[in-house]
């Protein structure tokens, strides 16, 4: 060896003579040169262990889990990461459920530049490093500040006086150790800024800027100028004269199952019935699988003319062709897009169209491209930026805005509207951390796009503002001026009142994941609950590798310990003033007694972070009931949205539902698949019934089978005698006792799933088989199947064999053989097995109507059900009394345990019984696996955004200041608007929202309670608790009730259990107004102690 290698961790110097060594360095990437002969195990972070082997002139890597990428001497040199390196899967899931495989390897051969690193600078970096770059280069000599911290999440008051760029790079480096996190001070030079594939200039003037870019553009490197003023803040990308874009929106090609086609000039295509056609006119499609006009499946891409729900037009002469008989799948053709991006130099005289944010601001990015300029002017004549709240300034602003604007061509003069330009020069030299998170991970993505082609880049200037954020009025000096602290850029903005607001605030957050992780960085920053207020955070989750991608505060040493805690834990390393309190309680009404009336009421704001609608709705329904404000957001792949919830001014979240995902038929899934969707939906279910289902009622009826039979025999639910059916399968059927029964009974599985079962299903519905009404059965979408012959040379065949037998092996605790590792070994003994040859029975029913919710008929013949009672019976008397077998629950985020290879194989089987294409793993642990796409760049955007939101919400801003917001960081798109208010119900001299609550003071009967709505004109006819009906007029001896205490219903018929910490109980009344219309009332709280 040449060099020895200090390891922080353990201070020990390696060895110069060593031939091989280890390294151990979770914060720095591994960087060695080696001998001819020299091995080195480099423990690198994420990548865990590798094992790199030096042999002439490359090496190999091989992870853990049996990952292989080749590297060169130099790219080892370099850093690990680079383009040849397989992707960790088990890392980047979520991530390459957006990017795709190939995207990804671009990322990781790509070098990127960040000039600048205050908020706006670091967040740019995080989210390019999460990404998966090969480098990334940070360039800020200036020393840090303590205000700084106040935006910058990995600087500390010790760092005050260091580089900004060398004190958070460990840090950074931290967040993915596969991509090289460098320094640099020198000056910004051509030989210097040439050799990266793009450049990121933030807090740079323009002067500096256009020389740059100019630098970029003869070097064809791409170029991105971010800048964050305030609540203002600028976008302009270069990616030069001819950039191509591989996909502009990262959507899915369009597919459709074609029903007909009829000739002519141009061609009408006509779809199924249920299958509604998404495209649009210009798309270009092309044709597969049509029979009898088969010319067309070699014909395109084609033009659509017109497109309809279930019908398209298009551009093709059919006349000549063969006449349409039946089948077809049409499918978009995304086609590339070139775009010529105009310089910098150009693009400030003539801006072209701006990419718009608010629709009520339809004129403001042409003002704030002004604006911009004239601050830019105004720093390089005076020398420094515009004073906080200065008047002055702020009118020489105005005035070289004003200059500028005369001497612009006509068709480039804007309306100058002085008060927006008066907040940018106040406002201008603050760094705030919301609007550093929301366009570090705008800029994140276009730096991903410059180095990947994936999704459209903004073309070429994008410009936004939160004004609405800001106090109505002008702030006092004093107000503004600063404290020597972490927070003096936000009290330049806000002033110190809100400041100390914030600092006093008791925050709920609900979630510690991907959003809450942001969410905890950016209250950290701002100083909420820093004083005497409180941030809760709670989750019931635990840390997995596939949440290290996005969920930044964790590293891969806390795999396996509860998010809320790991995440609270990191926030106050960002910010030690920081007042947290993490619990792992899921929010729920299980957990009312942790989450009780006292817990919610002492809140100021609750801000979501969760993943799935329930759970959403149960916290709206919470900060509803309790009159408190309440910010949501979700995101999905490159999409994400942001909703206000305020207590009497909008409505709240549960007010509008997405309509229900539409799911498959029971009988499509189980007989009639049509694309891989069905097929891996199918095997998820098949692994959670023969795996887990059927093993855990195995155990149930071990544990207590007199109950267990009592239970299923006294049922009268048909469908409960089929676990019967279960445990026979599991106990009998299914039994192994050695592992060669276990490769028999995997052996057996495939020849039932993919030869039997199909050759059944044709016999039963040949494919000339026609319907009552004459149509052919097998018609669009049905696709007809064929039978699968076993064969052990199919690797696809023996991963199957391998993965279903170790899994049953588990199930049934059998000792896995060493040999079980290889596939082929496995395979030769499945193919020795004897298959007796399937005789398709006649009179079977095959479910085909797509309303049953069952596939086959249950029987209930109790004769049958006695056999089966003791059959098990004498099959328990043989295992031993403490014997159970080992329910599997579904994990997809782990490659070694073969439940991906399990459903993965068994859907592509059947994908091959029904010719449909089939997938690899990756995407059918996407598919089967439910995976939500998921990147660091859309979640850093909504939480800035809902930041945002929150000053509005501790200034109580009126409805027309907040703003909902949709965005798609693909197109880009971006949408904002002003909140629905709620829906107003008014009754004479009273109205109400969902908003109140009426409250009744004492312990009331029933008849002092309709007294009470008599009084307001009201005629309350029914009085319910929860499921239960306390009183109803049209009942007679609900009339008994009248004088009895509502309390006392409450326990005795509601049956509510009304905890000692509560006070009241809440009804529901249903009333009539004086002319017998129904009206709807708030809900009704009884305080009774």
């Amino acid at each position: 060896m040449k060099i020895a290698h200090f390891c922080p961790k353990t201070s020990d110097v390696v060895p110069s003579q060593a031939k091989s060594i280890v390294i151990i360095d979770d914060n720095c990437c591994a960087s060695v040169r080696l001998g001819s002969d020299a091995e080195v195990t480099v423990g690198v972070g994420r990548f865990e262990a590798f094992f790199m082997s030096k042999r002439g002139q490359g090496c190999q890597l091989q992870s853990q889990e049996g990952k292989k990428a080749k590297m060169t001497d130099i790219e080892m040199e370099n850093g690990v990461g680079n383009a040849n390196v397989e992707i960790d899967e088990d890392l980047h899931s979520r991530q390459l459920a957006v990017y795709g495989k190939e995207s990804m390897r671009r990322l990781a051969a790509s070098n990127v530049l960040i000039v600048g690193m205050s908020g706006l600078g670091v967040e740019i970096a995080k989210n390019s490093i999460l990404a998966g770059l090969k480098s990334v280069t940070l360039h800020d000599p200036a020393p840090v500040e303590v205000r700084h911290l106040g935006s910058q999440f990995y600087l500390s008051e010790g760092d005050v006086g260091r580089p900004k760029a060398e004190a958070c790079r460990d840090r950074l480096q931290e967040l993915n150790t596969a991509v090289k996190v460098v320094t640099a001070s020198e000056d910004l030079t051509e030989s210097f800024l040439s050799g990266f594939d793009v450049v990121v200039a933030t807090q740079t003037s323009l002067a500096e800027a256009v020389r740059m870019n100019d630098i970029c553009r003869k070097h064809g490197k791409a170029f991105i100028k971010a800048d964050i003023r305030g609540v203002f803040s600028s976008v302009f990308c270069d990616f030069g004269d001819k950039f191509e874009v591989s996909d502009v929106d990262g959507e899915e090609p369009r597919t459709g199952i074609v029903a007909g086609i009829t000739q002519g000039s141009t061609t009408l295509v006509t779809s199924v019935e249920d299958d509604r056609l998404e495209f649009e006119p210009g798309d270009l499609v092309v044709f597969s699988e049509v029979e009898g006009m088969s010319e067309l499946n070699s014909v395109g891409p084609v033009k659509v003319l017109t497109a309809k729900p279930h019908s398209l037009e298009i551009d093709l002469d059919s006349s000549s062709l063969g006449q349409y008989t039946k089948g077809g799948i049409v499918t978009q053709v995304k086609q590339p897009k070139t775009l010529t991006f105009k310089s910098l130099q150009e693009s400030v005289e003539s801006p072209g169209e701006f990419l718009i944010s608010d629709f009520s601001k339809l004129e403001r990015p042409a003002l704030l491209h002004l604006g911009f300029r004239a601050v830019d002017e105004f720093v390089g004549s005076v020398g420094r930026t515009p004073k906080p709240g200065d008047r002055g300034d702020a009118d020489a602003v105005i005035e070289i805005a004003k200059r500028i604007n005369d001497q612009a061509a006509q068709e480039s003069k804007v309306d100058i509207d002085e008060k927006v330009l008066a907040h940018l020069a106040s406002t201008w030299s603050a760094d705030l951390n919301p609007m550093a998170a929301a366009f570090g991970g705008v800029v994140g993505q276009e730096v991903v796009k410059a180095a990947s082609g994936k999704f459209h880049p903004i073309f070429q200037w994008f410009y936004f503002d939160s004004i609405e954020s800001l106090p109505e009025e002008p702030l006092s000096q004093d107000e503004l001026a600063p404290e020597g602290g972490r927070y003096d850029d936000q009290i330049a903005v806000f002033g110190k009142t809100m400041q100390r607001k914030l600092e006093s605030s008791n925050i709920f957050l609900v979630g510690a994941g991907a959003l809450g992780c942001e969410f905890l960085k950016n209250m950290a920053c701002m100083g909420v609950a820093c004083g005497s207020g409180k941030v809760t955070v709670t989750d019931d989750d635990v840390i997995e590798k596939s949440n290290l991608s996005r969920q930044f505060l964790f590293r891969d040493w806390d795999i396996g310990n509860p998010k809320s805690t790991v995440a609270g834990a990191a926030a106050t390393k960002i910010n030690p003033n920081l007042s947290l309190e993490a619990l792992q309680n899921r929010v729920s009404p299980e957990t009312e007694e942790v989450f009780n009336d006292q817990f919610w009421s002492s809140k100021d704001l609750v801000v979501n972070a969760l993943d799935n609608v329930n759970a959403r709705l149960y916290v709206d329904s919470r900060c509803v009931y309790f009159g408190k404000p309440l910010l949501e957001s979700g995101t999905l792949g490159t999409k994400c949205n942001t909703q206000n919830i305020v207590p009497g001014l909008t409505e709240n979240y549960g007010a509008t539902r997405d309509p229900p995902e539409k799911s498959a038929p029971m009988c499509t899934l189980h007989s009639f698949p049509h694309n891989i969707q069905h097929c891996l939906t199918f095997a998820r279910s098949e692994f959670e019934g023969i795996l887990e289902k059927n093993p855990a009622d195995a155990n149930a009826y071990l544990e207590n089978p007199e109950k267990y039979v009592h239970d299923i025999t006294h049922s009268s639910d048909a469908a409960a005698k089929e676990n019967l059916k279960r445990v026979v399968d599991a106990l009998i059927t299914d039994y192994c006792s050695n592992f060669d029964e276990c490769i028999r009974w995997a052996r057996l599985k495939f020849q039932q799933q993919f030869h039997d079962r199909i050759k059944q299903l044709t016999y039963t519905f040949p494919e000339d088989a026609k319907t009552s009404t004459g149509a052919f059965f097998w018609s669009a979408p049905k696709r007809f199947p064929k039978a699968l012959d076993f064969d052990a040379s199919d690797q696809s065949h023996a991963s199957f064999i391998q993965a279903a037998a170790i899994l049953k092996a588990q199930v049934q605790n059998i000792s896995i053989p060493g040999w079980a590792s290889d596939a082929n070994k496995m395979v030769e003994i499945a193919a020795s097995i004897p298959v007796e040859e399937f005789v398709p029975k006649e009179n079977v029913k095959i479910e085909t109507d797509p309303k049953a919710e069952s596939n086959s008929a249950i029987s209930t013949d109790h004769q049958e059900l006695d056999s089966m009672v003791v059959e098990l019976a004498q099959a328990a008397k043989k295992l031993p009394p403490s014997y159970r077998l080992t329910p599997i629950a579904f994990e997809k985020d782990d490659d070694t345990n073969f439940h991906m290879q399990f459903i993965s194989g068994f859907a592509n089987m059947r994908a091959r019984n029904y010719s449909i294409p089939e997938v690899d793993k990756l995407q059918a642990k996407l598919i089967a696996g439910r995976i939500i796409p998921a990147i660091a760049t859309t979640t850093a955007l909504a939480t800035g955004l809902v930041c945002l939101e929150m000053y509005k919400v501790f200034r109580n801003a009126p409805l027309e200041a907040y703003r909902d917001s949709f965005a798609n960081l693909a197109l880009p798109l971006f949408a904002m608007a002003e909140p629905k208010p709620p829906q107003k119900f008014n009754f004479k001299d009273m109205s109400w929202t969902l908003w109140d609550r009426w409250v009744l003071q004492g312990d009331l009967t029933v008849s002092e309670v309709l007294n009470w709505f008599k009084e307001k004109g009201l005629e309350a006819y029914s009085i319910s608790c929860g499921q239960a009906l306390l009183y109803n007029n049209i009942f007679p001896r609900h009339k008994e009730r009248l004088n009895e205490k509502m309390s006392d219903l409450v326990k005795t018929v509601a049956k509510v259990d009304i905890p000692p910490w509560r006070n009241h109980f809440d009804v529901v009344v249903a009333c009539e107004d004086e002319e017998g219309e129904d009206m709807d009332v708030p809900l009704v709280s009884i305080q009774y102690r």
